[in-house]
C-alpha cells in the first residue's frame, strides 16, 4: 500500500494488564522483567494441565464504571472502557462536535465473551431457554467493545472490530492509521482488548498443546526463544491507543510518543496454527510495513517479537527476521529483538495493541524491554534477543510483530519524532 499524504502518530496510551494498571506500572515491569503471572483465580483449574495465566490483579471495574454498565458488559469490554478513558486523558484530547463526527474506533477482541457464553449454555441446559439472560448476547460479542467504548465517548465516525486471532489489535491500529492517512477520520480510538481466562479456553489451548506447564514457576513459564520453552501463558488485559494526524496533534500542542510509520499484513495461506515454512508469511508482513513507511531494513533499531514461547513459533520468525534483516540481524550489528511475553504473557487479541505501545515507548524513552527467563537460548533463535536486562540507546524506528491462528500476520512500525 502506498503510503498516503497524512502522516499520524500516538498522543495517548492506556494499558491494563498482569503487570498493571496503567502506563507506568507496565512500563517499569517489563523494563525490569518483573512478571505478571501466577495461578489462575477465576476459576478452578486444579484438574487442567495448565493452571497458570496473566490475570488483571485487583481488577474492581466499579472504580470506574457504574453498576449499571458493569451489568451490561463483560470483562473484556470493561477493560476496553477504561484503558480508553486512560488513553483519552493522557492524550489531553478535546473533541468538538465536529471532531465526533469523524473520530473512529476500532477494537480488537479475538475470542469475545467466552465467560458469559459459558454460563449461557449452563443455563440453557439446567434450567431451560426462559432463563437466559437478556444481556447474555450483548456480553458475548466481540464488537461490543467498540460498540460501548464509541457509546460511552460519543465517537460517531466508523466503530469497527477486529477478529484476527493474536493480530487483533495490531490490525485494529493498522486500519484506524489508514482511515486517518485517506482522510476518513480526524483522529481514532483504537488497540486491542481480551479477557478469556475461562475453562473453555485453557482448557481449549491446553488440549493443542499450546501452553506452557511450568506450574509450579509460573514466573518462568513464558520464555520466548529459550531452549526450555514449552509454550505460551494466556494472558488478559487491554491496550489502547490515542490516534491523530501529526498536523492536528501539533496544531494543538499536544505530546507525541511516536508515529505510526508503516503498517502492513498478510495471510500464510498454510496452515490453521502452524506458521508457513521459512516465516514465509512473517516476512511478507514485516517487508509491507517496511515498504509502507519507505524505510530499508537497516534502519530498524528493534523488534518486539511476536515470540510467544512456543517451540516452533518462535523459530519461525526469527528465521524470518534473519531473512528479511540479512547481517543486520546477527548478534552485534545493531538490530535488537525481544519479547515482553516474556513478562505479560500472551494477551491474545490486545497483545498486538499492547506491543506497539511498548514500541512508542521505546521511540520516546530510548529504552528496550528484555527478554525475560533466557537461561539457555535457542541456537535455531539466534538474534540479539536482549536477554534478561533493559538496554537503553535512541530507538529511532522500532518494529511490533503480531501473527495469529488462521495464518493471519500484522506488523506495525513506529518512528520517533
Amino acid at each position: 500500500m502506498d503510503r498516503q499524504h497524512e502522516r499520524v502518530v500516538v498522543t495517548g496510551l492506556g494499558l491494563i494488564g498482569p503487570c498493571g494498571i496503567g502506563i507506568e506500572e507496565n512500563w517499569s515491569s517489563v523494563l525490569a522483567g518483573r512478571s505478571g503471572i501466577g495461578p489462575i483465580t477465576q476459576f478452578d483449574a486444579s484438574t487442567f494441565p495448565s493452571r497458570i495465566a496473566g490475570e488483571v490483579k485487583g481488577w474492581d471495574p466499579l472504580r470506574w464504571l457504574d453498576k449499571r454498565k458493569v451489568k451490561e458488559i463483560d470483562r473484556f469490554t470493561e477493560f476496553a472502557l477504561v484503558a480508553t478513558r486512560m488513553a483519552i486523558e493522557d492524550s489531553g484530547l478535546d473533541l468538538t462536535d465536529e471532531d465526533r463526527e469523524e473520530a473512529a474506533c476500532v477494537v480488537g477482541v479475538g475470542m469475545g465473551g467466552l465467560a458469559p457464553l459459558e454460563r449461557l449454555v449452563d443455563t440453557l441446559r439446567a434450567k431451560g431457554p426462559s432463563r437466559i439472560s437478556p444481556y447474555a448476547i450483548p456480553q458475548i460479542i466481540s464488537n461490543m467493545a467498540s460498540g460501548h467504548v464509541s457509546m460511552m465517548f460519543d465517537l460517531r465516525g466508523p466503530s469497527i472490530c477486529t477478529t484476527s486471532a493474536c493480530a487483533s489489535g495490531a490490525h485494529a491500529i493498522g486500519e484506524a492509521a489508514w482511515m486517518l492517512r485517506t482522510g476518513r477520520a480526524r483522529v481514532a480510538v483504537c488497540g486491542g482488548a481480551e479477557a478469556t481466562i475461562t475453562p473453555s479456553a485453557i482448557g481449549g489451548f491446553a488440549a493443542m498443546f499450546a501452553l506452557s506447564r511450568r506450574n509450579d514457576a509460573p514466573e518462568l513459564a513464558s520464555r520466548p526463544f529459550d531452549k526450555g520453552r514449552d509454550g505460551f501463558v494466556p494472558s488478559e488485559g487491554a491496550g489502547i491507543v490515542v490516534l491523530e494526524t501529526l498536523s492536528r496533534a501539533r496544531a494543538r500542542g499536544a505530546r507525541i510518543y511516536a508515529e505510526v510509520s508503516g503498517y502492513g499484513c498478510s495471510s500464510d495461506a498454510h496452515h490453521p496454527v502452524q506458521p508457513a515454512p521459512e516465516g514465509r508469511g512473517a516476512r511478507v508482513s514485516m517487508t509491507r510495513a517496511l515498504h509502507d513507511a519507505r524505510l530499508e531494513p537497516s534502519t530498524i533499531d528493534y523488534i518486539n517479537a511476536h515470540g510467544t514461547s512456543t517451540p516452533l513459533g518462535d523459530i519461525q520468525e526469527c528465521v524470518a527476521i534473519r531473512h528479511l534483516f540479512g547481517d543486520r540481524a546477527r548478534p552485534g550489528n545493531g538490530l535488537w529483538v525481544s519479547s515482553t511475553k516474556s513478562t505479560t504473557g500472551h494477551l491474545l487479541g490486545a497483545a498486538g495493541a499492547f506491543e506497539a505501545a511498548f514500541c512508542a515507548l521505546s521511540c520516546a524513552r530510548g529504552e528496550v524491554p528484555p527478554t525475560s527467563n533466557i537461561v539457555e537460548q535457542d541456537p535455531a533463535c539466534d538474534l540479539d534477543v536482549v536477554p534478561n536486562e533493559a538496554r537503553r540507546r535512541p530507538i529511532r524506528h522500532a518494529l511490533s510483530n503480531s501473527f495469529g491462528f488462521g495464518g493471519t500476520n500484522a506488523s506495525l512500525l513506529m518512528s520517533a519524532i
